[in-house]
């Protein structure tokens, strides 16, 4: 190493990088306080230059070539200045051993002259040097010297003010991420247009939903298997059926409430003006129905126990909001709650029950079988259907779950073709 390194030169790089200001583009503001320097001094070079690990770079310069904006930390006279609290002033450089060899001073332009002020901040450390530089030998004036100093305070006071500016811009982006965390939580728990309500109210006025479907789905012998497995493969496998149901629900438009247990409740009708959500839900039945079927052939396979599903689903009118102040819970509350509840209890391992005013909704679609009148707890005989495909000609696959280009046109009105050209 052939230049000084200040004692505190460790504690000095640690604050010099807190200014991310090293290989920076150049700056209006340093620019103006270069021109001025030179002004000053009627000199034909000034810089601000910023001393790094091993290299100095011109954060603004006057006087040198554009493309001159790293140096050798060695090779610079700023090495030297920066172990001071104070002007370091080179009448002639030629006649300093310290300098005379250096590039610029020994070779093009043959800089004679040199002033260079560190730049030092609140804390002590010299994060770079106000240069100046002239191509004859001269002395300095009381006045300019003040001048130099003054000009490298105000340099200061930039480079804390870019870094304040920085660190506040840091932090706002810090804080929009924070709050796109927050609302992406929220958005988790609350539908869309309710979270929407909640911000700007804070609070969330109640809705009655004339009609609306509710889905249950109930893991059979849940108890027994909670039991037998050990907390980690119980959490993980109603980690894996829970999140497939969450597609699921969400690719059909309805809307997660909530998980009880091992049970899982959705429901539709609940936003917009849609009235398909009893063919939606059964849809998602379907599609329920096939996931945990699919995932029980694997199991088998594997030597694992069965995880089977009851699902039920009825339509009717509910009431919906927002409950709790510490937890906000987004939930539906009616006898249709209490009937989808009950299609659900009443029916049986890998089928889906619906209720008959369900399947008056979608019979046009869909191929069941009659249940008749069932009898259920609190609610006496209900008619219940399981439901048990879409009709051939609505489906897309042999197993009757996903839907058709008909399908979609039927539920749409477009029955006719149309000639639009």
């Amino acid at each position: 190493m052939n230049y000084p390194v200040p004692d505190n030169e460790a504690d000095r790089l640690a604050a010099l990088q807190s200014y991310n200001v090293y290989g920076t583009e150049p700056e209006d503001s340093f620019d103006d306080l270069t021109d001025l320097a030179a002004q000053l001094t009627g000199a034909p070079i000034s810089l601000v230059s910023i001393v790094g690990d091993a290299n100095v770079w011109m954060k603004s310069h006057h006087g040198t070539p554009d493309g001159l904006s790293e140096l050798p930390r060695g090779t610079v006279c700023c090495a030297h200045a920066i172990c001071r609290s104070h002007l370091l002033v080179v009448p002639d450089t030629h006649a300093d051993d310290r300098f005379k060899s250096l590039p610029f001073i020994s070779t093009e332009p043959y800089v004679r002259f040199y002033a260079g002020m560190p730049l030092i901040n609140s804390s002590g450390y010299a994060l770079g040097t106000l240069c100046i530089m002239d191509l004859a030998p001269r002395d300095l004036s009381f006045e300019v010297t003040e001048g130099i100093r003054r000009i490298a305070r105000q340099t200061v006071a930039q480079l804390e003010l870019r870094r304040k500016l920085s660190e506040t811009l840091h932090a706002q982006e810090a804080l929009a991420a924070e709050k796109a965390r927050a609302d992406a939580l929220v958005l988790n728990i609350l539908p869309k247009e309710i979270a929407a309500e909640l911000a700007e109210k804070g609070t969330v006025e109640p809705r009655f939903h004339p009609s609306a479907t509710i889905l249950f789905t109930d893991f059979v012998g849940f108890t027994r298997a909670a039991d037998t497995l050990s907390p980690r493969e119980l959490i993980d496998d109603l980690h894996g059926y829970f999140s497939a149901f969450d597609t699921i629900v969400a690719e059909h438009g309805l809307e997660k409430m909530k998980t009880i247990g091992d049970a899982y409740m959705a429901a539709g009708g609940l936003s917009g003006r849609s009235k398909d959500h009893p063919v939606k839900a059964c849809l998602a039945g379907l599609a329920l129905r096939e996931t945990i079927s699919r995932a029980n052939a694997r199991r088998e396979v594997a030597g694992l126990a069965r995880w089977d599903i009851r699902i039920g689903i009825h339509t009717g009118n509910v009431i919906s909001g927002v409950v709790g102040k510490a937890k906000f819970t987004y939930d539906v509350w009616g006898d249709a709650v209490n009937v989808a509840a009950r299609m659900e209890s009443a029916g049986e391992p890998g089928h889906v029950n619906v209720s008959d005013r369900t399947w008056q909704h979608v019979k046009s679609y869909f191929e069941g079988r009659p249940r008749g009148s069932v009898e259920v707890k609190h609610k006496g005989l209900i008619e219940m259907h399981f439901l048990d495909r879409l009709k051939p000609e609505f489906s897309a696959d042999a197993e009757g779950v996903r839907p058709n280009d008909r399908f979609a046109a039927a539920m749409s009105g477009n029955v006719a073709t149309w000639s639009l050209t």
